[in-house]
């Protein structure tokens, strides 16, 4: 009664190992398509969800094979990796980005989004339309001097 009672309650591992023995082998186009997305966007967010049907950013690629591809490359240290309430966010590192590069075949000058700096469409401290008239709707006028 014990001990048989007792291995009765725990959830077998075995079922977890299966699931995740099934999804390993996982197509080029699949792979190709999760490292496209990740050089472009630079940083990438998966549940930690092993029956979900589709990814949240990837939609028409399984959860699971999006984990897995994101987890070996961390594993590799082309991936920082921080884990919070069931969320892993994933982000390139210098070795990641050199790694993606070449498997990609892309050339140097191409960056992940997180590393090109947007730039404003109007300088900072160019004149605005208005003549260097003020927003504001105060009655100052140069003539009051």
């Amino acid at each position: 009664f014990g001990s048989r009672s007792l291995l009765l309650h725990i959830p077998p591992l075995t079922s977890i190992r299966y699931l995740l023995s099934k999804m390993v082998l996982i197509p080029k186009k699949t792979r190709r398509q999760i490292l496209e997305h990740l050089f472009k966007e630079g940083v990438m967010v998966v549940k930690k969800d092993y029956q979900a049907c589709k990814h949240n950013e990837l939609e028409d690629i399984p959860n699971i094979q999006v984990m897995m591809v994101l987890r070996s490359l961390a594993s590799r240290n082309y991936l920082s990796e921080i884990y919070s309430w069931r969320w892993h966010y994933y982000t390139l590192t210098n070795e990641g980005i050199e790694y993606l590069r070449e498997v990609l075949h892309l050339p140097a000058q191409v960056f992940p989004s997180t590393l090109t700096k947007q730039r404003p469409t109007r300088p900072a401290l160019a004149p605005s339309e208005e003549g260097g008239k003020g927003k504001g709707k105060g009655k100052w006028d140069k003539t009051d001097e």
